[in-house]
């Protein structure tokens, strides 16, 4: 991975929307260089950090012409500017429906888990921690099935979520099944979201995207 580089991505080895980007811009082959923030430690609310991304989150990308937040735009962005390998099919209504089900991804079922939401949960509504995994694992139940629902009406090939190639509800998804598997969340239910994560899961992009290969990932 090249340190010349215009792109400079802020993440978190463990965030799904960091790894979100990770996907796209090792996809697209592009030449980046990783700059972590320990979500952990509260770097993202250091004022060195708030100057880049005054929401304080992860991920961010620096750019020649400016700083991204928000992985969607960010991915947006890469798909603007470096159409080659292209994450949204060529008609307007494929695009739509790939631009669908990452929201859906993206929108509805991340932000109900998203640490935030269940760190408020523990520490300032005094939610167990069994009764949060329960809430973690009932919003995935929810989005997944109504995923899974809609992969099959679409006859998804199992391989990809949309037609034959990465787009971007992979790479929405499979962040979030990484996450899924991480909390213990029943998958069985879900055949071709887990057929699809096991067949991108070992595509290169996403291997090298993922979060065991980055470099704050915790020695052992």
């Amino acid at each position: 991975m090249s340190t010349n580089t215009d792109l400079q991505l802020y993440g978190y080895y463990r965030s799904s929307a960091a790894y979100r980007v990770r996907i796209a811009l090792e996809w697209k082959q592009l030449d980046w260089k990783y700059l972590p923030i320990n979500l952990l430690k509260g770097d993202q609310k250091q004022e060195t950090y708030l100057q880049v991304n005054p929401q304080g989150l992860v991920p961010a990308l620096a750019t020649a012409e400016g700083t991204i937040t928000q992985s969607l735009a960010i991915i947006e962005y890469l798909e603007d500017t470096h159409p080659e390998l292209s994450l949204l099919p060529s008609k307007a209504i494929d695009r739509a429906h790939v631009r669908s089900m990452a929201y859906q991804i993206a929108m509805e079922i991340h932000p109900l888990n998203n640490p935030r939401v269940t760190q408020f949960l523990t520490s300032k509504m005094d939610v167990t921690e069994a009764e949060k995994l329960h809430w973690y694992h009932h919003w995935v139940d929810v989005g997944f099935t109504a995923l899974e629902r809609r992969l099959t009406l679409s006859e998804s090939n199992g391989r990809f979520c949309f037609g034959d190639s990465v787009s971007l509800a992979d790479i929405c998804l499979i962040p979030q099944v990484y996450n899924a598997l991480r909390f213990n969340c029943p998958l069985q239910n879900y055949p071709t979201i887990c057929a699809i994560y096991d067949h991108c899961h070992r595509i290169p992009a996403f291997v090298s995207a993922s979060p065991e290969t980055q470099s704050d990932y915790p020695a052992e």
